[in-house]
């Protein structure tokens, strides 16, 4: 079974072509040749990409049960989030303010600050079966899971912190609100990519109407109509120029299918 979708509307920084997604019904193992979407928030997605594919609405569940909070795959964050609100739960303020499903959060360790998705997490349910917090590689914005996130078990602590909420909600206030897959590339050790794509005057930089966003340099934005390609000439010319001032070579924190 295959979905339709209009990636120029799907997807967060409204760029791609009309493809067929193959819907996953069954725990299967990952095809090779096959990238998994999911909400499509952290994604650019050319006019002829590999074969994509994304959970059903099977994997879109919640419950709690000895203490332990299980979310499937293809729930979105809004979904945990006014969850967690209403049992009373923390750790997950975030997830207000941070668009995605399950497994994008899990495969990227998504989150704000120093909280995210890692920290509470206990177990990946994958095609092979359940892995352990401990066997996963893991770090700032990654994680190496070679394999469909299929489900997420965490810890469950009570208190839901609505303080922490108003500083994440604050922190997006200051965010641009042209279509966007958020930060371009991942913070440097010890730096933030944002501060050194101002210190290159590519701040507001646009190539067609792909731009880096005047209000943070390392926000990705749509101006109207920006094209697969603007965009990727965008980000190599940011990193080109990083690389010539300061010796450092940005990684993408935006996936490139």
């Amino acid at each position: 079974m295959t979905r339709k979708i209009d990636f120029s509307k799907y997807s967060s920084i409204k760029i791609g072509p009309i493809i067929d997604v193959r819907l996953i019904e069954k725990r299967e193992a990952k095809r090779e040749d096959e990238f998994i979407i999911g909400g499509a928030n952290n994604i650019l997605i050319s006019n002829t990409p590999k074969p994509l594919a994304m959970l059903s609405k099977k994997f879109d569940y919640i419950a709690v049960e000895d203490n332990e909070l299980t979310v499937g795959g293809a729930t979105k964050s809004g979904r945990i989030f006014s969850f967690v609100k209403k049992h009373d739960i923390k750790n997950f303020e975030y997830l207000g303010k941070l668009p995605g499903t399950l497994g994008g959060l899990v495969a990227m360790n998504a989150g704000m600050k120093d909280d995210e998705i890692f920290n509470k997490l206990i177990k990946v349910k994958t095609s092979k079966g359940y892995l352990n917090k401990d066997e996963i590689e893991h770090g700032y914005r990654f994680s190496k899971i070679d394999d469909i996130i299929y489900e997420a078990v965490f810890e469950i602590e009570k208190g839901f912190d609505s303080e922490k909420l108003a500083l994440f909600t604050k922190m997006r206030s200051n965010q641009p609100k042209d279509p966007s897959p958020g930060s371009a590339f991942k913070n440097p050790p010890n730096d933030y990519a944002g501060r050194l794509i101002e210190a290159v005057g590519m701040k507001g930089y646009r190539i067609g109407d792909a731009a880096f966003s005047q209000i943070h340099a390392n926000f990705l934005v749509n101006l109207g109509n920006a094209t697969f390609e603007d965009t990727i000439e965008l980000l190599n010319k940011a990193k080109e120029k990083v690389f010539e001032n300061f010796g450092i070579t940005l990684e993408l924190e935006v996936k490139i299918v």
